[in-house]
């Protein structure tokens, strides 16, 4: 594998965190792999992401306050050696637009099940709950020991 791109709904909570930790237990370990995020929709482009995703992150070690949601391109899903999506909805908008290698970030720790939308959460604790799984889905997806 030689690029990775997470994908979620508005490319402002669950993929930017996901594609901030993975850049960092990637330069810990020394891997080379291109890691990237997207949104499949279009709500968001532009935008940094939400002020939770970027205070749990930071709150991680973790910078992601530069990063800017952009839209799945139909390049993407051909460039990419690996396509995640966070959530069955995610999953089969993805299998619509015909990506191929694609996977559920759940099925790298927690048994195939959505990583869910902390952006519908009221308060900052489903922000906390969303990043751990998140860190332990990457470190597993990696085959890298939790830092």
């Amino acid at each position: 594998m030689r690029s990775v791109i997470f994908v979620c709904l508005g490319n402002i909570c669950r993929s930017p965190i996901a594609e901030g930790y993975a850049r960092k237990v990637l330069k810990e370990n020394a891997i080379d792999i291109i890691v990237d995020s997207a949104g499949t929709g279009s709500w968001h482009v532009g935008e940094a992401p939400c002020e939770n995703s970027i205070i749990v992150a930071r709150n991680n070690g973790v910078d992601i306050s530069s990063l800017r949601a952009r839209q799945i391109t139909k390049k993407d899903l051909d460039e990419f050696d690996l396509i995640v999506a966070f959530d069955e909805n995610n999953y089969n908008d993805l299998k619509a637009l015909c990506a191929k290698n694609l996977v559920k970030l759940g099925d790298y720790g927690y048994g195939g099940i959505d990583v869910p939308d902390p952006y519908f959460y009221d308060g900052f604790e489903g922000f906390e709950e969303v990043y751990k799984m998140i860190e332990d889905c990457v470190n597993n997806l990696f085959s890298v020991k939790s830092i």
